[in-house]
């Protein structure tokens, strides 16, 4: 088979897993279990254990298509956080995201140690590759089953599941040191976790207003980049924070957090573009990591991994969950709902490829057990979810929504389009108000784009040099309102 050839086999069987995962997730409301468990099957069964039989053994690749994933898909849940919604529950968050997770590694860790006959440490390094919650699996059974939760829970998983991942990560590495060199000092450990941690949260800050005021104040020519530029930045906002040793998960999260919640051109449609990456980073990730895993060798460790299974759900995340929020007023059905929420996913599978190829002693173990835990914990959770939020009484009224018409009528069959203009050097209706333009009765200025600003506005409007006007119109008078404007003073 030559190169060509080879090139064009490998997107067929790309295309067609993606294809198959896609429509593997319309069965995932039906069977009340989350979509991103059916994108691991269609990987398991097309590895090369499975009916597919292709042969997949690239942990490192893996791992790199998971780090880059798991940075899109955390500053895609940055970028669709809520501020007001959230920040009287950061306290909350950032507890379950440090003390949870430290809790839930010693505890596990401990369990671990005692049930696969392994030391304390390798045990440790186990609980804090396990340690971290995956809210879009959660998010997916609670949509699909039109469930909205009481107290603010919803938010505060989202805010945890965005903040304990830079947390696990940095555990599971920190550990990893340990093992590999057994005389580093623990205590070097606690300024690492500062630096990282603060690095990552500054470079987050800044780098989220920086970003902010470049895709605001560059006035691209072609709508259609912007998205390309917002990727491009947040893959810089990763890799920069990583490479100066700080944190590269926190950051991109706070920085889609700070973007989120600022004033942001075509904001819209990067919101809806980002969303649809995230899920393709999930569906490519969960593809890979189930191509990789051989199920035949779930098999021998299914006993002891079922215990730790049971462990964590039953034991471990209750315990973490009720001490870090001890000082909280929650109510103990809401804490027992948020203990019950805390679904395994892709990061804990991603996490496990860390030992894996850092050689520590028994990751293979370490990665079977991992993913057979995930497997029980989307699967028992997964399908409970609604049902234990009944049983607990902790779900709310939900409000119908509505969905705008134009977000699913075909642009052909539209009688009036959104238009950006921008009022040239020399043009005719500059200095004028928006009252003396004569626009065509079809069109009408929606928003004003000036600077940094944006301006609603009214007959008395004057308008200016470099004013980016949103004009809803009719298509029959798009040229002339371009014309008009572009039109040059006398």
């Amino acid at each position: 088979m030559n190169h060509h050839t080879q090139v064009e086999f490998a997107l067929l069987i790309g295309s067609a897993l993606l294809v198959a995962a896609v429509l593997a997730s319309k069965a995932s409301s039906r069977l009340g279990i989350p979509s991103l468990l059916l994108f691991l099957v269609v990987g398991m069964l097309a590895g090369e254990d499975g009916p597919g039989g292709i042969p997949f053994d690239d942990a490192p690749l893996a791992q790199s298509l998971g780090v880059v994933a798991l940075a899109i898909i955390l500053y895609t849940g940055g970028l669709e956080t809520r501020w007001e919604s959230v920040s009287a529950l950061v306290w909350r968050a950032l507890s379950l995201s440090t003390a949870g997770v430290l809790l839930t590694t010693g505890l596990v860790g401990a369990f671990a140690s005692w049930c696969l006959h392994i030391s304390l440490l390798e045990g440790l390094l186990l609980g804090a590759v396990v340690s971290p919650t995956d809210a879009a699996a959660v998010f997916s059974v609670l949509r699909s089953h039109g469930v909205k939760l009481k107290d603010s829970i919803a938010e505060l998983l989202e805010l945890e599941s965005g903040t304990n991942d830079p947390m696990a990560v940095f555990l599971t590495l920190a550990l990893i040191g340990l093992l590999k060199e057994p005389g580093s000092a623990v205590a070097s450990l606690l300024g690492s976790f500062v630096l990282q941690m603060g690095l990552g949260l500054a470079i987050g800050v800044v780098a989220g207003r920086a970003a902010t005021w470049l895709l605001n104040r560059i006035r691209l020519d072609t709508e259609g980049l912007y998205p390309v530029l917002m990727l491009a930045l947040v893959l810089l906002i990763y890799s920069g924070a990583s490479v100066v040793r700080g944190n590269g998960f926190l950051a991109v999260y706070v920085a889609g957090i700070v973007m989120g919640n600022a004033n942001l051109i075509h904001k819209r449609s990067l919101t809806r573009f980002h969303d649809g990456l995230a899920w393709l980073m999930q569906i490519v990730m969960f593809l890979a990591l189930g191509l990789l895993v051989y199920p035949s060798r779930l098999v021998p460790v299914a006993g002891p991994a079922l215990l730790m299974a049971c462990f964590l759900l039953f034991v471990g995340r209750p315990l973490s969950v009720f001490l870090s929020l001890g000082l909280s007023r929650l109510s103990v059905r809401s804490k027992l709902m948020i203990s019950w929420v805390g679904l395994r996913g892709a990061v804990p599978i991603v996490l496990a490829t860390f030992p894996l190829l850092a050689g520590v002693r028994g990751a293979d173990l370490f990665f079977n057990v991992v993913f057979f835990i995930v497997l029980t914990s989307v699967l028992l959770q997964g399908t409970t979810l609604p049902v234990v939020a009944r049983w607990l009484d902790v779900i709310a009224p939900s409000e119908p929504s509505r969905v705008s018409p134009l977000d699913s009528l075909p642009l052909s069959t539209a009688t009036s389009k959104m238009m950006q203009i921008e009022v040239p050097r020399g043009s005719s209706v500059a200095g004028k108000q928006l009252v003396d333009v004569r626009l065509p009765k079809s069109a009408l200025v929606v928003l004003v784009s000036r600077d940094e600003d944006y301006l609603v506005p009214r007959g008395g409007t004057v308008l200016l040099e470099g004013d980016l006007l949103m004009v809803l119109a009719g298509r029959d008078a798009a040229d002339e309102i371009r014309n008009l404007v572009n039109g040059r003073g006398s």
